[in-house]
C-alpha cells in the first residue's frame, strides 16, 4: 500500500488542481492532500480569497483525495516527517524542495509532477479584475 503526499493551496480550483491531483492518486493507492494554512500561503503568495475551512472542505470532497490536512508551512517537510509518505508529490513550478533529501533519507521517492500552465488561481483573478475595472469584458472561465 502505497501512500503519497501532495500539496496544494486550492483558492479558487480549477482544472490544474484536478489533474495535479487526479494525477497524484493515479500513482499511489492512498493520497493525502496538504492544503496550505493562509499563513503558510503567504510565505511566497498574496492571502488566498477563500477561507482555510472551505478550501479544506474543497479539496477533501475531491474523489481522488483521501484525506485533506493542514499545511501549516509552504515547504511540506514537516507534513512529510509526520506523515512518512512513500511519494511526496512536488510541482515542476517549484524552484526549491527542501523535502527531498528527507524522503530519499526515509527511501521514498520524489515525483516532479508537471504544472498546469494554462489556468492558475492567479489568473482567474486577474480576469475578474479586469472585468470589474472595465476591462475587455473576457469571460471568467
Amino acid at each position: 500500500m502505497k501512500i503519497g503526499y501532495c500539496y496544494v493551496v486550492g483558492d479558487i480550483l480549477h482544472k490544474g488542481h484536478l489533474l495535479h491531483i487526479k494525477n497524484c492518486k493515479s500513482l499511489c493507492d492512498t493520497l493525502v492532500c496538504g492544503v496550505l494554512s493562509d499563513a503558510a500561503c503567504m510565505e511566497k503568495k498574496p492571502c488566498p480569497i477563500m477561507s482555510f475551512d472551505e478550501r479544506l472542505d474543497l479539496i477533501g470532497s475531491i474523489k481522488y483525495v483521501d484525506m485533506a490536512v493542514c499545511q501549516d508551512e509552504y515547504s511540506p517537510l514537516n507534513n512529510c516527517k509526520h506523515i512518512r509518505p512513500d511519494i511526496l508529490f512536488e510541482s515542476a513550478s517549484h524552484t526549491e524542495m527542501p523535502a527531498n533529501n528527507f524522503m530519499k533519507s526515509i527511501g521514498g521517492k520524489v515525483f516532479v509532477m508537471p504544472y498546469y500552465a494554462e489556468q492558475s488561481s492567479t489568473k482567474i483573478k486577474e480576469k475578474i479584475r479586469e472585468n470589474i475595472n472595465g476591462g475587455d469584458n473576457a469571460n471568467v472561465a
